[in-house]
């Protein structure tokens, strides 16, 4: 993926390690290797603070979905969901005790994504635009250049998982998965 400037975009280790920890918890660590092998990445690990060419993850991601024949955004959305523990692990003093789904969401962008960057200013996490529609709803505008609504909406539902209120929470994608802006429907049962 090259950036309008011509660069290549590059995106955080912790992203790439988390996908390892999820291949080989889901599959095991051979599959790991071979689609590492498949894809044609030579480096020997990725690092946590490192930083790898975006394509490196989409080219996982897609091998993947060949060889298991499950769509690549499902495999996004699974991965996004498996992320959720560590991600609440690491920001956890940014997160207030009495929040649940509802003002996680509403607060991600400020107080999540806020913390990434100010962690470490190489990162550049989706733009998340959260809009409340009433007491039951919020909209989730994703903007992103690097395209990847399954992982956001893989998060919000792990985050209901993570909250216990995954049978309160519908989660909706209003527009193409693999659009820069996509619109997410984020319902609660109260």
């Amino acid at each position: 993926m090259t950036t309008e400037t011509g660069l290549q975009d590059m995106m955080h280790g912790s992203i790439f390690v988390l996908l390892k920890r999820f291949v080989e918890g889901t599959y095991d660590y051979s599959t790991w290797v071979r689609l590492l092998e498949k894809v044609g990445v030579e480096h020997a690990s990725y690092q946590m603070q490192g930083m790898y060419p975006t394509d490196e993850l989409f080219a996982i991601v897609h091998q993947a979905s060949e060889d298991t024949g499950i769509p690549a955004y499902e495999l996004m959305e699974q991965y996004g969901e498996f992320l959720v523990p560590d991600l609440l692990l690491v920001y956890k003093k940014y997160i207030k005790p009495e929040w649940r789904t509802y003002e996680m969401l509403l607060n991600t962008e400020k107080s999540m994504h806020g913390a990434v960057k100010k962690e470490d200013s190489r990162t550049s996490p989706p733009k998340l635009l959260v809009t409340q529609q009433g007491e039951n709803r919020l909209v989730i505008d994703y903007y992103s250049k690097r395209r990847m609504c399954g992982v956001a909406v893989g998060i919000i539902k792990g985050i209901a998982k993570y909250y216990g209120e995954s049978d309160m929470v519908t989660v909706t994608r209003m527009s193409d998965p693999y659009a820069e802006r996509v619109q997410i429907l984020v319902d609660f049962k109260r």
